[in-house]
């Protein structure tokens, strides 16, 4: 059987591997094969941690991550990871998805996904610009960082508390300043505290 080896990362010290761990045990992946890199963007192209993972891969191995993102954040970084494997011999399972970079279409849907990732991110990044544009011509913003929308603001949310994103990240993702990504963060949590029915029962009467 060949042998599986696991990739894990997370931006920051204080995120949490382990969801990631379990779903690369439950893929079948060895515990002592599992490789995590904390505290590192997706960016960075120091990973030791994937070095390592690399390093470890044999022909005929599979290296096997939850998401596309944990692995590359760009088209450039992905294709060089996939030249990689491809003179190694090695497989790539995302999330459950077999891609074998020695397969002309294996290469072609990786391709397709590292594109439709980067080009996810610039998406955002444009419409926040372009939501500023529009609130600068408006005399919105008078130099202040610009007020999210309800539905961006949430998605702001969704995207620190998923673990894969620093507030840095965000903070130049959508555009705004990081004290406005911890005000959305705060906003939020008091928000569903405040939802929580916390009325006690009365006792019954005697």
């Amino acid at each position: 059987m060949a042998e599986l080896i696991g990739y894990a990362r997370v931006s920051t010290d204080k995120q949490d591997a382990q969801a990631q761990r379990d779903a690369l045990l439950a893929a079948g992946v060895p515990a002592e094969r599992i490789y995590v890199d904390a505290g590192l963007t997706g960016s960075n192209r120091e990973r030791p941690a994937l070095r390592e993972a690399l390093a470890a891969c044999d022909a005929g191995s599979t290296l096997f991550v939850t998401k596309l993102d944990r692995l590359a954040r760009s088209i450039t970084d992905a294709r060089d990871i996939v030249d990689e494997l491809t003179r190694r011999g090695v497989r790539l399972n995302i999330g459950g998805s077999l891609h074998d970079p020695n397969d002309p279409i294996g290469r072609l849907l990786f391709n397709v996904l590292a594109m439709i990732a980067e080009f996810e991110g610039d998406l955002i990044r444009a419409r926040t610009k372009e939501g500023m544009r529009v609130a600068k011509a408006k005399g919105r913003l008078r130099g202040r960082a610009p007020k999210l929308s309800p539905k961006i603001e949430a998605h702001l949310v969704a995207e620190y508390r998923s673990g894969n994103y620093t507030v840095a990240e965000l903070s130049e993702q959508f555009g705004v300043t990081r004290s406005t990504v911890y005000r959305a963060v705060e906003r939020a949590t008091v928000s569903e505290f405040r939802a929580v029915d916390v009325t006690l029962p009365l006792p019954a009467a005697e």
